[in-house]
């Protein structure tokens, strides 16, 4: 199992600056097996989850890289290995809430409306602090299968 407080540290490190949002210990440990780390040598480099919402839809969550590593490739890495593994469970759309649009559209998302993603999405939405004036940008990405 990966470390769930170091992960827990790196998500709160960002949340507290505005920059993702905050991801309960408990919800962390309950969704244990979405998480994908990337890591060297012992070292937690970034993190992030693939949660599956419907048969044919996908939400990558919770990606971040350590603060020292930004802009070294191992969110691209992370969502690349997020989109493989909706490929092989035959989930054709991928998408995510973020407030770094601009580097899932590097990555070959697009920026779509909130409005326009299913309200499957919204059902873990009602918890959040935020809602309903979720302040997120809606970025999705199509995946050829």
């Amino acid at each position: 199992m990966c470390d769930i407080e170091e992960v827990h540290r790196l998500i709160t490190h960002y949340a507290e600056r505005g920059l993702m949002l905050a991801r309960s210990r408990s919800m962390l440990y309950e969704g244990v097996r979405e998480i994908t780390v990337a890591e060297e040598r012992g070292r937690l480099l970034g993190a992030g989850m693939l949660h599956v919402i419907w048969e044919d839809l996908a939400e990558i969550r919770s990606l971040a890289v350590q603060p020292d590593l930004q802009k070294g490739g191992i969110g691209r890495k992370l969502v690349e290995a997020f989109l493989a593994e909706a490929r092989e469970l035959k989930i054709p759309r991928v998408f995510a809430l973020t407030y770094q649009a601009g580097f899932f559209v590097r990555c070959g998302f697009r920026l779509v409306p909130k409005e326009s993603l299913s309200q499957k999405v919204w059902k873990e939405c009602i918890n959040c602090p935020k809602f309903p004036n979720c302040d997120e940008e809606a970025v999705v990405i199509d995946l050829d299968l």
